[in-house]
C-alpha cells in the first residue's frame, strides 16, 4: 500500500500539473498583463461577455454529454465513496478537467482545488480498479489521490493529508496514513519541480502584536462564522433554482450573474489569489474589501449552485481574506490603539472561512500555515478557526457545505462507526473458507470423498454449475448414514438446514456484503471471482453473523 500510495501521488501530481498549466497558459494568452489573473485589465463589456460566453460553452459541453458523466466535483467524489466504494468513472473526470478549465479561464468565480480533488481521486481510483484490487484498497487509493491533489494544488502536503481524512473520508486510520502521506509527498515533489517550493502567498511574517488583540481575533471568528453560514446556505439555495431549465441555459445564467457582478468588482473573477495576496499585504481599502467579499460570495455560490464545474475551496479563502481584512480595517478605524497589520486579520479570516464552511478546522489551520509559511499564526489562528466553526455550526446550524449539497440532492454520506469499519475490510477478511462444492444430485462416492478429503463445514450445492443452496456438511453426513445403500443423494431433498445463496465479488467490502444480504433477502453469500472467461472460482461463504463478528472482534 505504501508503494501504491507513492504511485498514485505521482500520477495525481502529473494530472494536477497538466490542469494548472492548461489554465495558466490560457490565461496568459487571453488576458492583459503577465504573471497573474489580469481580468481587471479587461474592459467592462469584455468581462461580461467572457463570463457569459464561458458559461455558454461549458453548458453546451455538458448538455451534449451523456447524463452519466455530468456529475463532477467533491460532492461527486463523496457520493462515489459512500455508494460505489470509491469507483470513480474516467468519463466524469475528463468532463471535470475540461469543464473546470474553461470555467476558470473564462473568469467564473470558482476555484481549481475542488476539481483537483475530483481529478486526484479519479487517478487513485482508476489505479486501483485497473490493477483489480479489492474495494477497500480502492478507497484508500482514492484518499491518496485526494490528499495528493490538495498537496499539489496548494503546495501544502500536510494540509492535503488532513483534508483527505477530515473533509472527504471523514475518518482517521493508522493503516491509511502511510500511503496517503507518501501520495501527498510525491505529488508535491512533482509540482515543485515546475513551480518551486515557495508558499502560495509570499508575504511578510505577520503576527499578533499583543495579547490584547485576542478579543478582536475572537470577533473576526464570529463574523466569519456568520459569513460561512451565508455561504453554505447560499450554495444550497442556488442549487434548487432554475432546475427546470436546460443545463446550457442554467450555466449561461450563472456566467451572466458573474459577469454583471464583475462590472462592479473585477477582482471576483477567476481564482483570485492575486487579490488575496493584495489583502495580505494590506493594499486594499475597506470599501474594496467589503465589496469583493460580498460579491465574490454571491458569484461563487450562484455559479456552483447553478452547475458550473468549478470548486469552492479557493473562493472561501478569498472571501475569508477579504472579510478578515475588512474587520481589521474597520476596528483600526474606530480604535486609536495600534493594531497588528491588516494582513494579519486577512490571514485569520482566510483560515476561519475555509474551516467554518467545510467544518474542517484542522485542515484549515494547516492550510493557512503552509500557504503562508508563517508559524506565528498558529495560536491566534486556532482561536479564529474554532470560533468561526462553532459560530457557524451552533448559532446557524451549518454543516459542511459538501454534506449540505449532498442532502439537497437526496443523498447522505453514510459515515457512522460501523459503516467506517465495514468499508475498511474486504469480504475475504470475514468469509468462511471451509466450504466444498457438490452437484445437487451427488453420487455417493463423490460426496464421501469430498467429506473425507476436505472436511468442510459447509456444502454448496450446485445446479448446472450455479450455486443453488448452502447446507451444513453435518447434515450430509447424517443423510448418508441414514441411507447406506443409496447410490446418490439429492442435496435439495435430504433433511438439512438449507439456506438461499447469492454471489458477492471477492473485491467487495463487508459493507457491500451487508447491503447485498439485505437487498437480495438471502441468508448466505458465496464469495467468487472469475478465474478464466466463463469460469468462476468460489473462495468461501459469508453470513451476517460473520460480518457482525468481524465488527465485534
Amino acid at each position: 500500500m505504501a508503494g501504491l500510495g507513492l504511485l498514485s501521488g505521482l500520477l495525481t501530481g502529473l494530472v494536477i500539473l497538466a490542469f494548472r498549466l492548461l489554465i495558466e497558459t490560457a490565461q496568459e494568452k487571453l488576458l492583459p498583463g503577465t504573471g497573474g489573473e489580469g481580468y481587471e485589465g479587461l474592459s467592462p463589456l469584455l468581462r461580461l461577455l467572457l463570463c457569459v460566453a464561458g458559461g455558454l460553452v461549458v453548458g453546451v459541453l455538458f448538455q451534449l454529454a451523456s447524463a452519466r458523466v455530468r456529475d463532477v466535483g467533491v460532492v461527486h467524489v463523496m457520493e462515489r465513496l459512500s455508494y460505489h466504494q470509491g469507483h470513480l468513472p474516467l468519463g466524469n473526470a475528463l468532463m471535470q478537467f475540461v469543464g473546470a478549465a474553461v470555467s476558470i479561464v473564462s473568469g467564473h468565480s470558482v476555484g481549481r482545488e475542488g476539481p483537483g480533488v475530483h481529478l486526484g481521486a479519479a487517478a487513485g481510483s482508476q489505479l486501483g480498479v485497473r490493477l483489480g484490487l479489492p474495494n477497500n484498497t480502492v478507497r484508500t487509493l482514492t484518499a491518496c489521490g485526494i490528499a495528493a491533489s490538495i498537496a499539489a494544488s496548494f503546495n501544502t502536503p500536510l494540509a492535503g493529508v488532513i483534508f483527505a481524512m477530515e473533509v472527504v473520508m471523514m475518518e482517521y486510520t493508522l493503516s491509511g496514513f502511510a500511503p496517503v502521506i507518501l501520495a501527498a509527498v510525491s505529488a508535491t515533489t512533482v509540482t515543485r519541480i515546475v513551480y518551486g517550493d515557495a508558499p502560495a502567498f509570499v508575504v511578510p511574517a505577520l503576527q499578533m502584536l499583543s495579547l490584547t488583540e485576542l478579543p478582536l481575533v475572537l470577533l473576526t471568528g464570529v463574523v466569519i462564522g456568520l459569513l460561512a453560514a451565508a455561504f453554505n446556505h447560499s450554495v444550497v439555495f442556488f442549487s434548487g433554482r432554475l432546475t427546470g431549465w436546460p443545463l446550457w441555459l442554467r450555466m449561461t445564467a450563472a456566467g451572466t450573474v458573474t459577469g454583471i457582478l464583475a462590472l462592479a468588482a473585477p477582482q471576483i473573477m477567476g481564482i483570485g489569489y492575486d487579490t488575496v495576496t493584495a489583502s495580505l499585504l494590506g493594499e486594499l481599502a475597506l470599501p474594496t474589501l467589503v465589496a469583493v467579499a460580498a460579491l465574490k460570495l454571491l458569484a461563487t455560490t450562484a455559479g456552483i449552485g447553478l452547475g458550473l464545474p468549478g470548486g469552492l475551496i479557493g473562493p472561501t479563502l478569498v472571501v475569508g481574506a477579504m472579510a478578515g481584512g475588512a474587520v481589521g480595517a474597520a476596528v483600526s478605524f474606530w480604535l486609536p490603539a495600534e493594531l497588528s497589520h491588516l494582513g494579519f486579520y486577512a490571514m485569520m479570516g482566510m483560515g476561519a472561512m475555509m474551516g467554518a464552511s467545510l467544518q474542517a478546522p484542522l485542515a484549515a489551520l494547516t492550510a493557512m500555515l503552509e500557504l503562508t509559511g508563517n508559524p506565528n499564526i498558529i495560536m491566534p489562528g486556532l482561536l479564529a478557526v474554532i470560533t468561526a466553526g462553532l459560530s457557524a455550526r451552533r448559532l446557524y446550524g451549518v454543516e459542511s457545505v459538501f454534506l449540505l449539497v449532498m442532502r439537497a440532492r437526496g443523498l447522505d454520506y453514510r459515515n457512522d462507526p460501523v459503516a467506517q469499519h465495514l468499508r475498511r475490510l474486504a469480504v475475504s477478511a470475514a468469509m468462511d473458507q471451509s466450504v466444498a462444492l457438490l452437484p445437487v444430485f451427488a453420487p455417493r462416492e463423490q460426496a464421501e470423498a469430498v467429506l473425507a478429503d476436505q472436511k468442510p463445514r459447509w456444502i454448496l450445492a450446485q445446479e448446472d454449475a450455479t450455486p443453488a443452496a448452502l447446507l451444513p456438511a453435518a447434515d450430509l453426513v447424517h443423510a448418508l448414514a441414514e441411507h447406506p445403500q443409496a447410490p446418490a443423494v439429492d442435496l435439495l431433498q435430504i433433511p438439512a438446514d438449507r439456506r438461499d445463496v447469492a454471489p458477492i465479488a471477492l473485491e467487495a467490502t463487508l459493507q457491500e456484503a451487508l447491503e447485498r444480504l439485505r437487498s437480495s433477502e438471502v441468508e448466505v453469500l458465496y464469495v467468487t471471482r472469475p478465474a478464466a472467461p466463463g469460469i468462476l472460482r468460489i473462495y468461501g461463504v459469508l453470513t451476517e453473523s460473520h460480518i457482525e463478528q468481524s465488527y465485534r472482534y
